[in-house]
């Protein structure tokens, strides 16, 4: 796989750099309320506009149907991508029309263009590779070099990810080649104790990982809303809690296989409703009351977790304890987040919510080993599946 370096010592000055970015950031009415994923592609840019490239930035954000919606556009994004640069981002309001053209021709060597969110065109995510090479085509136009710097798109087969990557020569941005490395050193004998930190809503959506990771790690710490399905497997009332009755077997199955290996909180807290004011209570995880939601795990779940990641020399974690967002519900999130940070060894944060709680709670994100863009990719690579993404770079 070629990287970002490779193509700066053949030369970019006067030519025309397609980046494959990830710039889907979330949205407040139309307030970007964290930047980290901008400021994750700066340094790629940098470098390609230093050494006289014109760089032309594609993005997809949120989940438009295949149409403009002004809901899901990038505009915010080239601003705040301006005042990072400290340049002129100059901004495109289509993807391959006729403001595309205009722009993209009257960039200047060491200027940025960014292009209107690319799934405004459906073809974007066609499954139909007829309709998705088609685009790409219409993008590759643009450019004369290709760089992924997208690791958070890299799982999915879209257009610009992997059938634009085929028609231009390719290459790793910095972002993508130290992800990789990174999750290689997850997966090729890592330092032990190796411990693994999930949380989020749905067992399901993390089965996948779950499974691929439990012969290879010596504890896996489950938290967050998908615990409360093994609680029940494991004959626990869990109240209101959220709970995904179809995965109650499948948790009793891994926590017989698993021994003592999968670590459960011991304590949560509850609450009737998820609101900043809201009357909490902290209860043992076995006395969940009736009408009663497990928002967050308690001070004993934290305490216990932490003594399981004090003696670990790799983490990986991804997904919060609780509903970090609102206060009351942050403290498991925060006190996890803490003993991650304090691992002596590699500690890395696997994208997603997760990212977003290490900065909403400022937990310092240079504290942590690295701290993925892609909690999706990253999950996806470490069950051992393959990404159309990378394997469009590979040569």
């Amino acid at each position: 796989m070629r990287t970002l370096d490779d193509l700066l010592s053949a030369g970019v000055g006067g030519t025309a750099v397609l980046v494959r970015a990830d710039l889907n950031v979330p949205l407040d009415a139309g307030r970007i309320t964290d930047d980290g994923r901008i400021r994750a592609v700066l340094p790629t840019v940098r470098q390609l506009t230093a050494a006289g490239a014109r760089v032309i930035l594609l993005s997809h954000l949120g989940r438009p149907k295949g149409q403009p919606d002004p809901k899901y556009t990038l505009k915010p994004v080239s601003v705040r991508l301006g005042e990072l640069l400290e340049t002129q981002v100059a901004f495109a309001t289509d993807t391959v029309g006729e403001s595309a053209k205009e722009t993209v021709a009257a960039l200047e060597n060491g200027g940025v263009a960014l292009l209107e969110n690319l799934r405004f065109d459906a073809r974007e995510t066609s499954k139909d590779e007829a309709e998705r090479g088609a685009f790409a085509t219409e993008l590759a136009a643009f450019g004369e070099s290709y760089v992924d710097d997208a690791f958070g798109a890299v799982h999915r087969k879209h257009a610009s990810v992997f059938d634009l990557a085929r028609k231009l020569p390719h290459y790793a941005g910095n972002l993508v080649a130290a992800e990789l490395e990174v999750l290689r050193k997850l997966t090729t004998e890592p330092a032990r104790p190796y411990v693994v930190v999930l949380g989020g809503s749905k067992v399901s959506d993390k089965l996948g990982v779950i499974q691929a990771l439990l012969p290879k790690v010596d504890r896996l710490l489950v938290g967050g809303g998908m615990c409360f399905t093994f609680l029940k497997a494991q004959g626990k009332d869990v109240g209101d809690s959220l709970l995904e009755d179809d995965q109650v077997e499948v948790c009793r199955q891994l926590l017989a296989e698993a021994g003592d290996k999968i670590v459960l909180p011991v304590d949560v807290v509850v609450s009737g409703e998820i609101a900043p004011q809201a009357t909490t209570r902290i209860v043992g995880a076995d006395e969940i009351p009736d009408k009663q939601k497990g928002l967050d795990i308690g001070p004993a779940s934290v305490a216990v977790f932490a003594d399981v990641l004090k003696s670990a020399r790799t983490v990986f974690w991804n997904g919060p304890m609780g509903v970090f967002e609102v206060a009351p519900f942050a403290a498991g999130t925060r006190g996890v987040g803490e003993a991650v940070r304090a691992v002596d060894g590699l500690s890395v944060v696997g994208g997603g919510d997760s990212a977003a709680a290490v900065r909403l709670l400022e937990l310092g994100e240079d504290a942590f080993g690295h701290i993925s863009t892609g909690g999706g990719a990253s999950l996806e690579y470490l069950e051992g599946k393959t990404l159309p993404g990378l394997e469009a770079l590979e040569d």
